[in-house]
C-alpha cells in the first residue's frame, strides 16, 4: 500500500491557487461582458496548440469520452463560472462554488456506492463555513441566476472529477489536457460567438490576460489538476480547490490594498485546516476509493 506523497499534495495545491487569479485577471485585464467569449479563449487556443504538439488524437471509445470529460470539466464549468463572475462579486461566486466537495462525496456515494464518513461531510463542511467567512459580507446584494450559475458550475467540475478519476488516461498527461480543451472550447465557442459576438476592441493588456489565462491558468494548471486527481483521493481534490479563494483575498490584500478582518482571517485558518486534515491519515481513503472507481 502506497501512502499519499506530500510532493503530490502541495503539485496538485498549486492549481487552485493559480485559479484564485482568475477573477483578478478577469475583472481587471480582459473586455467586460463577454464571460462566454473568455470562456472558450481560456480553453480553446492553448488545447490546439498543446494537440500539435502531441500530435495524437482519441481512438475508439475515447472520443466521447474526451467531449464529455471536456463538456462537464472545461465546457460547462467554464463558461456558468464566468456567467457567475459577471452576476455575483467574485466572493459570493467562490463561496457557492464550496459546495464542490459535498457534491464529490454524493456523487461517489451514489454512483459508485462509497459510503462517505462522518470525518469527510465534518471537513467539506468546515472548508465551507471558512470560505463564507472569508468572503461573505452582510451589505452583499445576492442574484438569484448567479447563484444558480455558481453552484451548477460546482457540479459540472465535481462529476468532472469523479469520471476523470473513473476512466483514468490512456495516454499522457498533456494529450489528455488538450484532447478535454479542445472539445470544452469547441463546444464553447459557437454559443459564444451567437450569444455575445467577439469584443468591439482587444488592447495589449486583453491580449496579455488572454494569454495567461490560456497558458498558465488554464494549459499548466490543468495539466497539475488532471496529474492530482490520478494521485490523490477523489474527495481530497475539491477541498484543495477551496484553497483559490485565499488567493483571490490575497490579491485583494496585496495588490487592491484590501484589509483582512478577523473573520476573515478565521476563514483562512478553517479552510487551510480542513485542507490539511483531508490529506492527513488518507490513505486508507484513497486506496478504498480508487478500488471503488477501477472497479
Amino acid at each position: 500500500m502506497k501512502a499519499v506523497d506530500t510532493r503530490d499534495v502541495l503539485t496538485t495545491a498549486c492549481a487552485p491557487l493559480v485559479w484564485g487569479t482568475t477573477y483578478y485577471v478577469s475583472t481587471h485585464w480582459l473586455p467586460s461582458s463577454y464571460p462566454l467569449f473568455i470562456a472558450a479563449m481560456r480553453a480553446l487556443p492553448i488545447g490546439f496548440v498543446l494537440l500539435c504538439i502531441v500530435r495524437e488524437f482519441p481512438q475508439g471509445h475515447w472520443w466521447w469520452r474526451s467531449f464529455v470529460l471536456g463538456f462537464f470539466n472545461i465546457g460547462v464549468f467554464f463558461a456558468l463560472l464566468f456567467l457567475a463572475a459577471v452576476r455575483l462579486p467574485g466572493g459570493v461566486a467562490a463561496t457557492v462554488g464550496a459546495i464542490q466537495p459535498l457534491i464529490v462525496v454524493f456523487l461517489v456515494w451514489g454512483m459508485f456506492a462509497e459510503r462517505p464518513s462522518i470525518r469527510t461531510f465534518g471537513l467539506a463542511i468546515i472548508g465551507l463555513l471558512g470560505v463564507g467567512c472569508l468572503v461573505l459580507s452582510s451589505r452583499i446584494r445576492l442574484d438569484g441566476m448567479g447563484i444558480i450559475a455558481a453552484a451548477a458550475a460546482a457540479g459540472a467540475m465535481a462529476l468532472g472529477t469523479v469520471l476523470t478519476k473513473r476512466w483514468g488516461r490512456p495516454v499522457t498527461l498533456f494529450t489528455f489536457t488538450a484532447w478535454q480543451l479542445v472539445a470544452g472550447g469547441t463546444l464553447l465557442l459557437p454559443v459564444a460567438l451567437v450569444v455575445e459576438g467577439v469584443p468591439p476592441s482587444v488592447t495589449v493588456l486583453h491580449i496579455l490576460g488572454f494569454v495567461y489565462l490560456a497558458v498558465i491558468n488554464t494549459g499548466l494548471a490543468y495539466a497539475i489538476w488532471f496529474r492530482g486527481i490520478e494521485r490523490l483521493p477523489t474527495t481530497s481534490l475539491p477541498l484543495l480547490g477551496l484553497l483559490s479563494p485565499i488567493m483571490a483575498v490575497s490579491i485583494g490584500y496585496i495588490v487592491l490594498q484590501q484589509t483582512l478582518s478577523w473573520l476573515q482571517v478565521a476563514g483562512v485558518v478553517l479552510i487551510l485546516g480542513s485542507v490539511v486534515l483531508s490529506q492527513r491519515g488518507g490513505q486508507v481513503a484513497h486506496l478504498r476509493v480508487t478500488d471503488q472507481l477501477a472497479a
